[in-house]
């Protein structure tokens, strides 16, 4: 008999790839079968869940990935989420909350295969081959899509096409239904012939423009021509002995490496686990709430802002910020200031070809008012190679099914919602809290995690990793365990089951107000691979989702 946990843990020896649905895993690893290179296997990985992870990914979407060459021993990190385009009132806030303007240019397609040009191996047309076949032929529809289509019927209702694709007969796909999506397959087909050209110039482009700026949206076959992936250094601290890169800003790394430094300085990471270690739990509370507060403040594109991310990530900063760490929760919430560290030397690893200092503006100073932003949805995916290349990598088309914008068989992101009054403005990219993290230990990697669930991301990649690689604990259960969440100026913390009774009752008396979550997508979805220094490698899919393992 097949265990229901079936996939979540899987062992192999060579290559591994773990992705939100299994036939996504399945499509990378067998790029990776094929003579493929983990770029391979992550781009047929993400292409394939643009097609059955459509409620939370897709070509109208964005995303992000970090990478590392075992040869050459050099990380880059790719950006190329959601962006605004050049029109002027990409600056103006919104007052009709249109779902066309909830639409940026979208960066998905170009980011994949500006990857797969630079790094993969393998033809485009192999690597796309799985997902065009998926949505040719169709697949079948689990129950946790068949409940987020369910949930999103008055947004899907607004196109009839995308009506009558997810509701046949004016009911909801349920699960075992087969979903065969012949548009999303000719443009899929499109891209494989004709490259990025064929999503951002011609008959795709056009018909684009057309659905967006039908329902308000400010996008132009202009600002789709000139798309730009951004080419940047990786974030990088030193932990533990462990070289940690993550994703700059305007993406969400550096809230991770804080956390991950604070742990540290505060002797968290010594601390043996959370599950049933009160003071443990407690203490990354305080720091999750007080990293959150300074992410709130210090973001946006450093294209166009300054954003003093080298110094949030210092360990220095993160000694300076552990002493304000108070005894209960009222005292935590305090904003920093990382610019006196932003100039200093890097360490170690960190130091060669580091992310840049930022030069700050003279009116930059740490006055803003706390915002969140939350609903957002994603999909991670984690690939390791038999030569020990990695990629980690996370897309979204932000909320589910994104704006609702439906066009050539998938959907516009809802990605410009993220900018607020300080960062909005044209020709600049969304803020995200993805983080797609790598770990080297030395030359090699350790461990590739990321996660998806919005403001959840960040707090589920530390708490895994510190899980794994501070208390020894199985990568199986280090993704399956529960998880707590603070909120940003406020005194609740979001717990799961599994704490034990201890570990609730010094949250209430830390001045915590714990809220209950059970089995909730949002909560994070972690998905990780694990490389044992024995060198067995280990794939952890979150039971929370419906991603599995799957060995080359």
């Amino acid at each position: 008999m097949t265990s229901p946990a079936a996939g979540k843990r899987v062992e192999g020896t060579q290559g591994m790839v773990v992705a939100s649905q299994a036939q996504a895993s399945e499509a990378g690893a067998a790029m990776l079968r094929a003579g493929g290179n983990a770029v391979d296997a992550a781009v047929a990985a993400a292409f394939a869940l643009s097609v059955v992870d459509i409620s939370q990914t897709g070509l109208g979407g964005g995303g992000a990935l970090t990478w590392y060459d075992a040869r050459t021993h050099h990380a880059e990190h790719l950006s190329f989420y959601s962006r605004t385009g050049a029109d002027p009132l990409w600056g103006e806030q919104d007052s009709t909350r249109s779902a066309g303007r909830a639409a940026a240019v979208p960066g998905m397609v170009a980011g994949l295969l500006e990857a797969h040009g630079r790094f993969g191996r393998l033809a485009r047309a192999q690597v796309m081959a799985p997902a065009i076949r998926l949505a040719r032929e169709g697949f079948v529809v689990s129950p946790l899509l068949s409940r987020t289509i369910t949930s999103s019927r008055e947004k899907l209702a607004a196109d009839s096409s995308a009506f009558a694709l997810f509701f046949p007969g004016g009911e909801a796909l349920r699960p075992g239904d087969q979903l065969m999506q012949p548009e999303l397959a000719g443009t899929l087909e499109r891209i494989a012939s004709e490259g990025a050209s064929g999503f951002y110039r011609g008959p795709v482009a056009a018909d684009l423009v057309r659905a967006v700026q039908a329902r308000g949206g400010l996008i132009t076959e202009g600002d789709l021509a000139d798309y730009p992936v951004a080419d940047m250094r990786p974030l990088c601290t030193m932990w533990r002995g462990y070289t940690v890169l993550s994703a700059p800003p305007p993406m969400g790394g550096a809230p991770v490496l804080a956390m991950l430094n604070l742990a540290q300085e505060t002797g968290l990471a010594d601390a043996g686990g959370f599950t049933d270690v009160p003071d443990a739990a407690v203490r990354f509370a305080d720091i999750h709430r007080l990293v959150s507060i300074d992410a709130s403040r210090w973001r946006g594109d450093p294209a166009i802002l300054p954003v003093p991310a080298r110094g949030f990530v210092s360990p220095a900063y993160a000694k300076a910020r552990a002493a304000i760490l108070g005894s209960s929760a009222a005292d935590t919430v305090v904003r920093g200031d990382p610019w006196p560290y932003d100039t200093a030397a890097p360490q170690g690893a960190c130091a060669v070809d580091p992310f840049p200092a930022a030069a700050r503006l003279a009116d930059d100073t740490a006055s803003a008012s706390i915002e969140e932003t939350g609903g957002s949805l994603t999909s991670h995916l984690s690939v390791v190679d038999a030569d020990g290349n990695a990629v980690s990598a996370t897309t979204t088309v932000g909320v589910l099914f994104g704006s609702g914008v439906y066009t050539d068989g998938f959907f516009l992101n809802s990605s410009a919602a993220n900018l607020d009054a300080r960062t909005r403005g044209p020709n600049r990219y969304s803020n995200s809290t993805i983080a797609p993290t790598l770990i080297l230990d030395g030359d090699r990697v350790r461990l590739v995690v990321g996660a998806a669930g919005s403001q959840y991301i960040q707090s589920a990649i530390v708490e895994v990793t510190l899980r794994i690689l501070a208390y020894g604990e199985d990568p199986g259960t280090a993704v399956a365990a529960p998880r707590l969440q603070t909120s940003v100026g406020r005194r609740d913390v979001e717990v799961e089951p599994g704490f034990t009774p201890e570990v609730y009752a010094a949250l209430v008396r830390h001045g915590y107000r714990p809220l209950s979550r059970v089995a909730d997508i949002a909560f994070g979805g972690v998905h990780a691979v694990y490389v044992r220094r024995d060198g067995k490698v280990i794939g952890a899919a979150d039971p929370r989702r419906d991603g599995v393992a799957v060995k080359q």
